[in-house]
């Protein structure tokens, strides 16, 4: 970047991936905080040479361009400790740091990219539950043992789900869960050798039960727990693990959904009775058009398969480990919304070119996948793209979020022409969102719901789950702060209870 395009990432704020520091002598301490927090969240610029004023608004006078005297050693300074122990790994180029000079005023630009799923934890100092940060909208935080604790489970290239839950075994299966497997795999696996096994050992092929021949322990894995395990024994080791289906296609102020499937001790809750129990109810609605093949109707399109496909993503990468999670499958009258926990193991651009898929489950992934569920590795979610591509729906949009810890992909049947007036609502005012409410809005009102308002101008619209994830809030508070805004009368609530969303009026 040069000065001009430097001053337009400063301008824009401190945000998730932007964090300046004065600088003026030494590189501080906090830089490498910010280094392993860009790392372990979504990458981003760490400048040296700028000092904020936190007393202004105005982002040219919040932000003050005032250099530093001797970027060279500066620089050096940076490279020496970064290749040194004051971090575990260095995950930088050369070209990554540089210095970017005007008018004799210059700084020093640190672009750090989100390190491999391999490579984190990227932590200070020697003890990683102690050194390792993360990245919100409020700047960097220590991250917690759980987080930890997840980012090293994520460096093992098998995956999670090959774990051995110790003295969890045959007894602890759902015989009617693992029957009906059986019989799918039968059908569709005609002649297998595997058929004639007896549980146990089919199960053992599966990777759903395992021995481990250095410490002699044995029992069922994670995954033969979580796919065919009784609910009793699931939620045992297992009660962070929620699973939650509902149907909010006709959702009014009275009713908050049509149909929910979640645990009610009518059934065994692990997860291929979820799949199985959820995967019907989500296409029943799509349509079919009649086709032959042959003498035999086909009754399934691309789009049934590509639901299918976000819902075995959804099993096959969440973490499980996790203190807490949500398996959460919304369907709505035009959309489909599918969470679950743990973080990407990717990057979203290599998520979204495809082939190089990290499955945390593998096993449950090969489970699906020889009962007809689940394409090959790395092609699902291009599967996807492509169907939605084809039907000429807006782009299937896959959020992380890195303090939630989730990741949610979201399906809209919605034409790219309806979305295209959401997000051209900026062009129609003369003044910015920001400029306006500055002026409407109390300093400290305005600064807890900045990030609301970022979301605002850039696309007209927020929901109270991107509002949310935006300040890092609870609901309740981020309920207050949208309270604020539609207090000014230039946002505006739309929508039923459980399906509002916040719109900037016209021509504010």
């Amino acid at each position: 970047m040069d000065m001009q395009e430097l001053k337009q990432l400063i301008y824009k704020g401190e945000k998730v991936d932007v964090e300046c520091k004065k600088a003026e002598n030494n590189v501080p301490k906090s830089a490498y905080e910010s280094y392993s927090a860009f790392a372990n969240t979504k990458g981003g610029y760490i400048i040296l040479g700028v000092k904020e004023d936190k007393t202004k608004i105005n982002p040219e006078e919040r932000f003050i361009i005032q250099g530093i005297d001797n970027p060279e050693k500066q620089k050096e300074d940076f490279w020496n400790t970064i290749n040194g122990s004051k971090v575990n790994v260095n995950i930088l180029k050369d070209e990554d740091v540089y210095v970017v000079e005007e008018n004799g005023t210059s700084l020093i630009v640190i672009h750090v990219p989100r390190a491999d799923f391999n490579m984190r934890p990227v932590y200070i100092g020697e003890n990683p539950y102690k050194g390792t940060y993360k990245r919100n909208h409020e700047g960097d935080y220590h991250a917690t043992e759980h987080e930890v604790r997840g980012m090293i489970r994520d460096q093992n290239p098998e995956g999670n789900d090959n774990m051995i839950i110790e003295y969890y075994t045959m007894d602890d299966i759902d015989k009617e869960t693992l029957r009906k497997y059986r019989q799918i795999f039968e059908i569709r696996n005609d002649g297998h050798v595997w058929n004639s096994l007896d549980d146990k050992a089919f199960l053992e092929k599966l990777g759903g039960y395992r021995k481990d021949r250095r410490t002699g322990v044995e029992g069922l894995t994670l995954a033969g727990l979580m796919m065919f395990g009784t609910g009793q024994a699931i939620r045992e080791i297992f009660d962070n693990v929620f699973m939650d289906y509902r149907n909010e296609s006709e959702v009014t102020a009275d009713i908050r959904w049509n149909d929910r499937i979640t645990y009610d001790g009518t059934w065994e809750n692990n997860l291929f009775n979820f799949f199985t129990k959820v995967t019907p109810k989500l296409t029943e609605d799509l349509k079919k058009p009649f086709k032959l093949e042959g003498i035999q109707r086909i009754d399934e399109t691309p789009v049934h398969k590509a639901v299918r496909e976000a819902f075995v993503n959804l099993i096959i990468h969440a973490d499980y480990l996790m203190d807490a999670g949500v398996l959460k499958v919304i369907k709505r009258s035009e959309e489909f919304e599918f969470t679950n926990p743990g973080i990407l193991k990717l990057p979203l651009e290599d998520i979204y070119r495809g082939g190089n898929s990290k499955s945390r489950n593998p096993h449950m992934q090969t489970m699906l996948r020889l009962v007809g569920f689940g394409d090959n590795a790395g092609s699902g979610f291009p599967t996807i793209l492509d169907t939605w591509e084809k039907e000429g729906w807006v782009k299937p949009e896959l959020m992380e979020d890195t303090n939630l810890n989730q990741v949610t992909l979201v399906l809209k049947m919605v034409k790219e022409e309806k979305k295209q007036e959401e997000t051209n609502f900026a062009q129609k005012n003369e003044r910015s969102l920001s400029e306006v409410l500055s002026e409407v809005l109390v300093k400290r009102d305005f600064d807890k719901v900045l990030p609301i308002i970022e979301i605002l101008e850039e696309n007209g619209i927020v929901t109270p789950k991107e509002a949310e994830s935006a300040c890092g809030k609870s609901s309740a508070t981020v309920r207050r702060y949208l309270g604020l805004l539609t207090a000014t009368g230039i946002v505006v609530a739309e929508g039923s209870t459980n399906n509002t969303v916040y719109r900037v009026v016209d021509n504010y």
